[in-house]
């Protein structure tokens, strides 16, 4: 199998954990699309056009949620779901949170970073789905241990990245982080990252995020497209 990924990809980085803590980082290639994915060219590949994609020696699989079932029920040993129904409803109810209410909206208010061309109005709105998303999550939460259980599961590997892109980009709007310096997700978030699997990708993401305000992934992308030019003409 190969995995489509990118570092700073917070829906990439939900499955490069569970691919860690399952333990079968061997069975899967990485690859960083560049070219392809900044010059819209990845649709030729896979119609959505964005990261992550898993390809299979059967078929091109899109979308993260997918991909994580898929690899659950590739690997029914090691499958992160949980062990009884309630702990499977909260494990998707969890990562459903992280998804929809967190990355989802954070991702569209990203295009208001510019204070020169920001809608205050725009941020507002995205904000407040993000803050409805943080209290539904502190309702959800355990209270200790895991997101949703006293294992890691999938729930772990997608708030993960959705906690990340709260506290490190969330702030790039002039807006605080919707992570509160008190209770069930705080205490979650503080003790999350000693997990080597969680403390991985959120180093993985750090440097990505590095490169895209330095400047790094800029230049890597320009000399990945004049690669590709080059090859095209040959």
């Amino acid at each position: 199998m190969k995995l489509y990924t990118g570092d700073l990809s917070p829906y990439s980085a939900k499955i490069r954990m569970q691919i860690y803590a399952m333990g079968i980082e061997d069975e899967v290639a990485f690859d960083l699309p560049l070219a392809k994915f900044f010059s819209g060219r990845l649709k030729e590949f896979s119609p959505i056009g964005r990261i992550p994609i898993l390809e299979t020696d059967h078929a091109i699989i899109p979308e993260s949620e997918v991909i994580a079932e898929y690899l659950d029920d590739t690997y029914p040993n090691k499958a992160m779901v949980g062990r009884d129904p309630i702990e499977r409803a909260n494990v998707r109810v969890i990562s459903r949170i992280a998804d929809i209410y967190l990355m989802n909206n954070i991702f569209m208010s990203l295009s208001q970073a510019n204070k020169a061309t920001r809608n205050q109005g725009v941020v507002d709105l995205l904000m407040g789905q993000v803050n409805r998303g943080m209290g539904a999550l502190e309702a959800h939460i355990a209270e200790d241990g895991f997101a949703a259980s006293d294992q890691l599961t999938r729930a772990d590997c997608t708030l993960v990245p959705a906690l990340f892109m709260c506290e490190n980009t969330v702030p790039r709007l002039d807006v605080p982080s919707p992570i509160r310096s008190e209770g069930k997700v705080a205490n979650y978030w503080r003790r999350i990252q000693d997990n080597e699997y969680a403390a991985r990708v959120l180093s993985e993401m750090a440097r990505g995020l590095k490169a895209r305000l330095d400047g790094t992934e800029q230049k890597l992308v320009a000399e990945a497209m004049a690669r590709a030019k080059a090859d095209l003409g040959r």
